[in-house]
């Protein structure tokens, strides 16, 4: 079955938008997606017929605890998980900070915790802070040339003593997919609790906690097509052993125990909306034969696993064609891991004579939009040797086409040729 990007366009208002008389061309997605109808008249029809607080006995109450319930069997097809494993919060960065303030209340001084030169600062920057509390905090090297960890110092650095190991599941600077399998058995062999950062990863790949075999997992649903609400898989006993922080009312078990206060309710709505998105994309798409679960799973997943898999086969041979004309460009130097290493659609690049957010702004006055900077990437932007002025970056989405890119490419061949 092709797969029908103008049936997919069509589902996107914003892609109706225009800049400088020129079509908007989104290759912002990295920074977060752009929404399909479905999902904002989800959000709509929450606001319209069911905004109210929770745990009340009447119509408005009784449907927000019932779509909330709902959206937590919903990420749980996402996940491959149990619905009780779900946990809804405001955004990833405070997922990782509130992770991090309650794991810490069973770490003592001289505790070790390994964080990756890869990662972004939200799973990073929460973890660095408990050093003031006497931790002490590591961070594996990342290979420049490679764009990928440094196995050798991983192997030097997690050890016994380490008792949490957070990292990224793929790179959101360049787009680096590492192998969070093996790693997170690493860290079991060791007794570490393992935290897993899929912002970037979860429009990119089939997520299967079951089969990672990992802790803790989060991911924002504006990085696949949703509002700004962070997701977090909590393994079960993890989570009854974790003494988060919470105020006395609040029940003390999974996964309610995570979730301070009111919630995001329209969000939320809009977040399982995002993911019913994924599976009607996979709908008719390729039999059940040719999906590599290990285990049944239901027909909801079924949907999600071919509608990610679909997306990426309509992505990845466009950012291959983008990846090997940028390369043609003389004075571009492009970041990524080596070819036949996992990535994400995800590419990084910088010209020799114009600064990366020049770069990006002559690209935003003809309609193309893309990011420029380090990404939130501090330590990696730090070790390909560009600081704060980072790189630009294009990230693909399953509504991009094949004319954008060879429209943004002779954009760039332009601003390259000064």
């Amino acid at each position: 079955m092709s797969f029908d990007v103008p049936a997919i366009r069509a589902q996107f208002p914003a892609l109706k938008e225009t800049v400088n008389g020129l079509p908007v061309i989104h290759f912002d997605g990295p920074g977060g997606t752009q929404m399909p109808q479905r999902v904002i008249d989800r959000m709509v029809k929450y606001l319209v017929s069911g905004n109210s607080n929770t745990g009340g006995v009447f119509h408005k109450s009784i449907a927000t605890d019932a779509m909330i319930a709902s959206a937590r069997e919903t990420f749980a097809d996402f996940f491959n998980c149990s619905a009780d494993e779900i946990a809804f919060c405001q955004n990833s960065t405070t997922i990782s900070f509130k992770l991090a303030e309650a794991i810490a209340r069973d770490l003592k001084p001289g505790d070790e915790i390994l964080l990756t030169d890869m990662d972004h600062e939200a799973n990073r920057g929460p973890w660095e802070l408990l050093a003031e509390r006497g931790l002490n905090v590591q961070s594996v090297r990342v290979n420049r040339e490679t764009c990928t960890l440094d196995m050798d110092d991983l192997g030097r650095k997690l050890t016994r003593r380490t008792k949490v190991f957070a990292f990224n599941h793929a790179s959101n600077a360049v787009g680096t997919i590492s192998d969070a399998k093996a790693l997170a058995a690493k860290a079991r062999a060791v007794g570490a609790i393992t935290i897993v950062d899929a912002v970037h990863y979860a429009l990119h790949g089939v997520v299967d906690v079951r089969d990672l075999g990992v802790d803790y997992l989060f991911c924002s649903a504006y990085k696949f097509f949703g509002p700004h609400v962070g997701v977090l898989y909590a393994r079960r006993d993890a989570m009854e052993a974790l003494r988060t922080l919470r105020v006395g009312a609040q029940k003390n078990e999974a996964p309610f125990k995570f979730e301070t206060g009111t919630l995001n309710h329209e969000g939320i709505a809009g977040a399982a909306e995002a993911v019913e998105f994924l599976a009607s994309v996979g709908e008719g798409s390729r039999g059940e034969e040719e999906l590599h679960e290990a285990r049944p799973v239901g027909a909801r997943r079924r949907k999600i696993i071919r509608g990610v898999l679909r997306m990426e086969e309509h992505e990845q041979p466009l950012a291959a064609q983008l990846r090997e004309e940028l390369r043609r460009i003389p004075g571009l130097e492009m970041h990524a891991p080596p070819p036949g290493h996992p990535c994400t659609s995800t590419i990084s690049f910088r010209l020799r004579n114009v600064t990366p957010r020049e770069t990006a702004k002559r690209l935003a006055e003809k309609g193309v939009c893309t990011w420029a900077g380090n990404f939130y990437a501090i330590p990696l932007s730090k070790a390909l040797g560009y600081n704060e002025t980072g790189l630009v970056r294009i990230g693909l989405a399953p509504y991009n086409t094949a004319r954008e890119i060879e429209f943004t490419l002779d954009q760039i061949r332009k601003i390259a040729a000064g």
